[in-house]
């Protein structure tokens, strides 16, 4: 008899649990936030937010335009200005998005929730054991001496990848943008899937073969952060080469068909809330798109280049399906 007493508190958690709404956020994998956070939204919302990682960025976004029919999601974050296009194109996005607190960037469709800048990291230690000039241009990197050296995520997957190919397109134009791809694949480049497989498996600095990646502007302030006093300045440095530096801006949106659209839009706002919006810069090692929000004291080691390129937010919402087609033409087959 104790012990039915005893699990009677227990089953009555459980069919609390089982009755809680729950409502879904479709996530890429880079995605990150403190644990107490999401179980604080929770508590106030008396909600059960599921996390649904699905891959990089562009293979997230293929995965919630596959199941547009029947939504994976009510909510999406990660999307961003360089495939914002191709989800408003699909029809996955909810008519109506909730109101946006006061941003620095902007994102059209969404709720701009943090921004970054693509470029070329590169390891000091190579370069310095090798005593290789660094490369001053993007076409310095077609030489003979930088053959085998560069690795970049694949802009059909990865969105670093499709930012860098836009400042590409942006910087050098598209013929000329092409050109260099085409010499850049007989010079070596290797492509990864996405921006993690680039970083800590191909780049040298985390023991792999490749001494330049294309990553994010923050990543020295981050390898200063998680060294844990290994490093005072940062083992790695940026390359903001003409042509080669993207401004990533993210955000979140409700889907369209969501099972909890009120839910969803709570959700997404809350994103731009000032405990989200502090916690963002060392969760993901991106700045915060909500102005006035302060930065973690690491972040003067987060370089912000003086200039950016891209395309304009209509030529790549029609062009980049077929730009992403054109590259995989010149640069896998």
């Amino acid at each position: 008899m104790k012990r039915k007493i005893w699990l009677l508190p227990l089953l009555a958690v459980s069919a609390y649990l089982q009755a809680q709404t729950e409502v879904r956020l479709a996530v890429h994998k880079s995605f990150s936030l403190p644990k107490g956070l999401i179980a604080r939204f929770e508590r106030i919302n008396d909600v059960k937010v599921s996390v649904i990682q699905a891959g990089g960025a562009n293979e997230m976004l293929n995965k919630l335009i596959l199941s547009r029919a029947n939504p994976i999601a009510d909510a999406v974050y990660g999307l961003d200005n360089a495939n914002i296009g191709k989800a408003r194109a699909a029809g996955i996005l909810a008519a109506a998005q909730p109101g946006s607190a006061p941003v620095a960037v902007g994102l059209p469709s969404a709720l701009a929730v943090d921004y970054g800048y693509v470029a070329v990291n590169y390891d000091k230690k190579w370069f310095e054991g090798k005593k290789l000039p660094l490369p001053q241009t993007l076409q310095d990197l077609t030489r003979p001496e930088y053959k085998n050296l560069l690795v970049v995520p694949s802009p059909a997957t990865s969105s670093p990848g499709l930012g860098f190919l836009m400042a590409n397109i942006s910087g050098m134009g598209e013929e000329g943008a092409f050109k260099w791809w085409a010499q850049m694949r007989q010079n070596g480049v290797k492509v990864a899937k996405g921006w993690s497989e680039a970083y800590y498996t191909d780049f040298s600095h985390n023991g792999g073969a490749y001494p330049l990646v294309v990553g994010y502007a923050a990543s020295p302030a981050a390898e200063v952060y998680f060294s844990k006093g290994k490093y005072s300045e940062p083992p790695t440095g940026n390359l903001f080469l003409k042509g080669g530096v993207f401004r990533q801006v993210e955000g979140a949106a409700v889907l369209k068909g969501a099972k909890q659209p009120e839910l969803a839009a709570k959700l997404v706002q809350w994103l731009q809330s000032r405990e989200v919006q502090q916690a963002v810069p060392s969760e993901m090692w991106v700045y915060p798109a909500v102005k006035n929000t302060r930065l973690p004291d690491v972040f003067r080691f987060a370089q912000a280049p003086t200039h950016t390129t891209a395309p304009a937010q209509r030529d790549i919402d029609a062009n980049q399906r077929g730009w992403v087609s054109r590259w995989i033409r010149t640069v896998l087959k």
